[in-house]
Parts: C-alpha cells; structure tokens; sequence
C-alpha cells in the first residue's frame, strides 16, 4: 500500500508538470518559422519598453488609493513639571494631552480623485499608444525583412543566371564564335552580380537584428520568418470610415484628451485647496489638583496664499490642451490622407508592373536571348536586356513592399485590422 500511495503521489507530479509546462508549449512558435502574429506576442510579452509603460498604469492606479487616503489625526503630548511659586500654588508633575484631525470637504476629496482618476486616463492612453507604434514597428521590419530576402533570392538566380552567361560566352569565345571583348562583359556582369547577392545578405542580416531588437529578447537570433512579401489579402476600408474611426480611437488622440481632463481636474483641485480647510482638536491637561479638558474647531483661513499661482498655471494647462488636442487631430487628418494617397500610388504601381511590365520585359529578354544564340544580336544588348529585367523585378518586390507598408500605415493611423 504505502508504495502505491508514492507512486501516486509521483504520478500527480508529473501531471502538474504537465500542467506547468502545457503554456509554454503554446507560446513556443511553429517549428517552421514566426509568424507576424508570433512576433507580436512575443513583443507583448518580452518588450522593456511596453513593461515600462505597463509600469506606469500600476504607479497611476497606485495613485488613485493615495488620492482616496484619510488625512491621517496629529497627536501631541507633552509632559513637565509645575513648581508653584507661592504656598497657594501646588508643585507636581504636569502634562498635556491633544489630537487634531483635519476634516475634508467631499468637494475636496472628488477633486482629488478627479485628478488620479485622469492621471489613469492617461497612462493607459500612453500604454496604448506605445503598444500601437511598437507594433507598427514590427510589422515594417518584418516587412523589410521579407523584401531583403525576396530581393536575396532574385540576386541568387541574377548571381547563377549570370553564371550561366559566362559559362555560354567562354565556349563562344573559346570555339572564335565570339570576341573576347564579350567574355569580359560577361565576367563584369557575373562579378558585379556576386557581389548584389552578397550585399543583399548582408542586409537581411541588418534587417533581422533590428526586428530582434523591437521584439525582444525572447526571439531567438536564428529565426526564420513565414510569410510572403507577395500577400495582398489585406484590404482597407473606406477612407471616411477609416477617418471615423481614427478621431473616435487614435491613441494618441485619447492621450491629448486625457491631458485635457487632466489639467481640468487639477484646476478644480486647485480652486478647492483655495477654500478654506477646517479641523478638529480635542485636548486634555493635567496640572496637579487640576483637569481641564477642550474641544475646539481649527480653520486654515487663506487669506495670504489663495492658490492663485496653481490655479493660473492649470488654466494655461486647459488652453495648451486644448491647442494640441485641435492641432492632433489635424495632423492626422493630414496623415491619413496621405497614407491613403501613396496606398493607391503603390497599388497602381503594383497592379501596372504585375500585369504588363514584367511580361513585357520577360518577353524582350527571351527574345533577345534568342536573337544572341543565333548571332542576331551581341553580348551587349542580351545583357542590356537581361539587366531591364532584373531592374523589373527588384521594382515589383519594392512596390509590393511599399504597398505592405501603405496597409500598416493606415492600420497605424485608423486602428484597421491587417493579417499578416
């Protein structure tokens, strides 16, 4: 029985291990790479600078129980010694015995809260506007990242397809068909087509640490990235219902409000401390053959300080709130009206080299790859051609690249979902 009874408890061990270890199970990413939503996870998890401002809401919210508080009741004592100075006078230990507790009006204390309850306001409108930047930051250098190793793949088949022509024209030249001035463009060519892939490496590599850095320690540096720079499922909505949205949620449009309720409810704070503040003293005495006992109300009268200082300072607060509240919200109408300009400047460009100009330039290099197999043409123009091409296609990546980050852009602005 009693080793039943431990390998039961041993198989409740591992149950709860199983347990604990089932979340980071899920946490822990596809095999086969990150995904966008992955990245922004992990980000949300792992990121110093969101747990910076995280910290900040917990520091408001620990300010709204401070604001809540009861002004705490001053004691006094005082002990002595009475020495009578005449035979009437008794001699004899003396003390004196006294509290004060300040009374606040309820008008006070609303005002107070008033002002905590703003000061949350506001850290939760920074926390959401730190957390929408961060993760539009990750969304463009997961973009890059993806253009970077899309070019990287067109420069590794320029780096063989250029190979490929070198290794064609030394036959060529080998067998007097060609001059040797067309095995040296092709050498040139193949030379500077190693070096582009190369280069394009090197700024994958840049492209990853920055990603890495946005994200957080938890992404490993050997990452690998799901996803296509090609994916156009993404759509935006109408322009005006994206502005609706943006002047109902923007974050940044809910922290200059939040200032604005802020510096309101700190001037009426003031204009409270500027009336006067009232407390209750009970004291006791005791001298020897005597007990005397009071009760009294004590009144700060704000005669020489009436707060006019603060008060004019909040009321230059509510105006300076105001003026970039109005400002805000024009620059990012401004904003969003550009964003949706240059989303359809890299739509119509998308749409343009996919459906005409990368045929149109593949056609005239097979034709002139043709025309140089048979001698119609030179080593020149095949190359010329061959280069039209590539220039082609590393456009189309960067449109595509543009249009992406168009989306997130407007995403940016108008709070609109985009799938990765």
């Amino acid at each position: 029985m009693k080793r039943c009874g431990i390998r039961s408890k041993g198989w409740r061990a591992l149950v709860l291990v199983a347990a604990l270890a089932a979340p980071l199970a899920v946490c822990a990413a596809d095999p086969s790479g990150y995904t966008l939503t992955d990245l922004i996870g992990l980000a949300r998890q792992s990121n110093p600078a969101l747990a910076s401002v995280r910290a900040r809401v917990i520091g408001a919210q620990a300010a709204l129980q401070t604001a809540q508080a009861f002004p705490n009741p001053e004691l006094e004592f005082l002990a002595g010694r009475q020495s009578g100075s005449s035979p009437e006078v008794a001699s004899g230990a003396s003390g004196n015995l006294g509290i004060l507790q300040p009374i606040e009006r309820a008008s006070l204390r609303q005002s107070r809260r008033e002002v905590a309850l703003a000061g949350i306001d506001l850290s939760q409108a920074a926390a959401g506007s730190s957390e929408r930047d961060l993760i539009a930051g990750i969304k463009l250098r997961y973009l890059d990242v993806l253009r970077l190793q899309a070019a990287a793949r067109l420069a590794q088949d320029d780096r063989l397809t250029a190979e490929q022509i070198r290794a064609r024209v030394g036959v060529r030249v080998s067998t007097g068909e060609a001059a040797r001035f067309e095995l040296i463009r092709a050498e040139t060519e193949r030379l500077n087509a190693q070096r582009a892939a190369q280069v394009a490496t090197l700024n994958i590599d840049r492209a990853r640490t920055e990603l890495r850095r946005l994200v957080g320690a938890a992404l490993p540096a050997d990452f690998e990235l799901v996803g296509s720079i090609e994916d156009r499922s993404a759509q935006p909505r109408s322009l005006e219902d994206m502005r609706r949205e943006m002047l109902e949620r923007h974050p940044e449009l809910r922290v200059a409000r939040a200032e604005l309720r802020s510096a309101e409810a700190k001037l009426a704070l003031e204009r409270e401390r500027a009336r006067p503040a009232f407390g209750l003293r009970a004291g006791v005495e005791r001298v020897p053959q005597t007990l005397d006992a009071r009760l009294g109300l004590v009144m700060t009268v704000p005669i020489f300080d009436r707060r006019e200082g603060p008060i004019g300072e909040a009321l230059a607060d509510i105006d300076r709130s105001r003026f970039a509240l109005a400002s805000l919200e024009q620059s990012l109408n401004q904003s969003l009206d550009v964003a949706w300009q240059l989303y359809q400047i890299a739509l119509s460009q998308v749409n343009a080299y996919e459906s005409g100009i990368l045929r149109e330039a593949e056609s005239a290099l097979k034709v002139a790859e043709s025309s140089y197999r048979y001698g119609e043409r030179g080593i020149l123009d095949y190359l010329d051609a061959q280069r039209t091409y590539r220039l082609v296609r590393n456009e189309l990546n960067t449109t595509r690249h543009d249009l992406r980050a168009a989306l997130v852009e407007l995403e940016r602005l108008s709070l609109t979902s985009e799938q990765p």
